[in-house]
């Protein structure tokens, strides 16, 4: 069910895309697309965690590697997301890798969370698989 539109939804992205949240990640979150990159899936699952969306989070999940639940710190102020590089995850593939740099702050201390994602699509959906801390 789609959720009323906000004034935060007129604001721009969290994924850091310049664009209006209701018209970037916005759209994934409230069920009314689906990404259709890697990347694309990677900033949205990123906007999931801003806006503590556990269920989008999980429906985006591998199921192969999928937790029972995710445990997200309610303290967490994010601060930004950055793409440093991309490998395969287009349209037309079935495999891809996003590397990220996500900052936030928990009591003040601000905390750095550089990944490099795996991703797979299944039946035309991406999927966050896993991931390698750097």
């Amino acid at each position: 069910m789609a959720e009323k539109m906000t004034s935060v939804d007129q604001t721009t992205c969290h994924c850091g895309s310049k664009m209006a949240y209701a018209r970037c990640c916005g759209r994934y979150l409230n069920n009314e697309g689906t990404p259709q990159t890697a990347e694309q899936l990677m900033r949205s699952r990123y906007c999931a965690f801003v806006r503590g969306d556990e269920p989008y989070l999980l429906a985006t999940w591998h199921p192969a590697t999928r937790p029972g639940r995710v445990h997200l710190d309610t303290q967490a102020r994010w601060l930004g997301l950055s793409i440093r590089a991309t490998e395969a995850g287009g349209p037309d593939d079935m495999t891809g890798t996003v590397e990220f740099v996500a900052r936030y702050k928990i009591d003040g201390k601000g905390t750095r969370l550089h990944e490099i994602s795996r991703f797979e699509k299944i039946d035309g959906r991406w999927y966050y698989l896993d991931g390698q801390h750097l």
